[in-house]
């Protein structure tokens, strides 16, 4: 097991993150740069001792990491980090082409000017990170996952956003190895102002049929990812 390190409970604000929640982040963090490999166990007391703090928030922090499907607990080895099979990310992409689809049509229907112009912002603002070599993974996933909050918003559905913010957990693992790949960023780019100015003209199939090519584009990548990884 590599060395961890834990993550500031100190927030830029002066406020405090949770041991939980840090601790969770840490774990996903070494999962996504590959600190802690596919199939690796994830011991509790190794873990607790390597970070520094009791097995409680280890053991929450797991049970959490299964929840995003980035551990699995096997029989006879208790918790591993989980493999992104082909499979799983078929079934979750699956769902969230449905889910972007409604979501846009609704948002079609719902949206302010003063939404659209927000959703132009946030659409800007990924472009600007993905431009800038200094940008970290995670402050360019935040932006995406940003910019498609917003549209969630704009459908005015609460039962809709609540199920896409909490399945969004399930898509983030595979949303950070399809931004990996930066040749992705200008299809990106292009299908984030394809939908601002689908939803500007409230042309509900352009915008339905963006967002399809939008997670078919990603389905058909993260496939071949996930092939290229069995291979090594």
């Amino acid at each position: 097991m590599s060395d961890l390190k834990i993550n500031s409970l100190t927030n830029e604000d002066g406020s405090y993150t949770p041991l939980r929640d840090v601790v969770f982040n840490t774990l996903r963090e070494a999962i996504l740069r590959g600190d802690l490999k596919p199939g690796e166990r994830l011991m509790e007391v190794q873990l607790a001792s390597s970070l520094g703090v009791s097995r409680t928030p280890v053991r929450e922090a797991i049970r959490k990491l299964e929840i995003e499907g980035m551990a699995v607990t096997m029989p006879r080895r208790g918790a591993v980090v989980a493999k992104m099979t082909e499979k799983d990310m078929a079934d979750v992409l699956q769902v969230r082409r449905a889910l972007e689809e409604l979501a846009g049509e609704v948002a079609c229907e719902q949206i302010s000017m003063s939404q659209v112009k927000e959703l132009q912002q946030a659409s800007d603002a990924f472009k600007r990170l993905v431009s800038d070599p200094a940008s970290s993974i995670n402050e360019i996933a935040d932006a995406d996952i940003e910019f498609h909050n917003l549209i969630y918003q704009a459908t005015g559905n609460n039962r809709l956003m609540s199920i896409m913010q909490g399945f969004g957990e399930q898509m983030f693992r595979y949303r950070i190895e399809y931004l990996k790949e930066h040749e992705n960023y200008p299809l990106l780019v292009g299908e984030h102002e394809g939908i601002v100015e689908g939803l500007r003209c409230r042309n509900k199939d352009e915008v339905v049929e963006i967002m399809r090519r939008h997670v078919t584009n990603q389905a058909i990548e993260m496939k071949k990812i996930i092939r290229e990884q069995e291979e090594q």
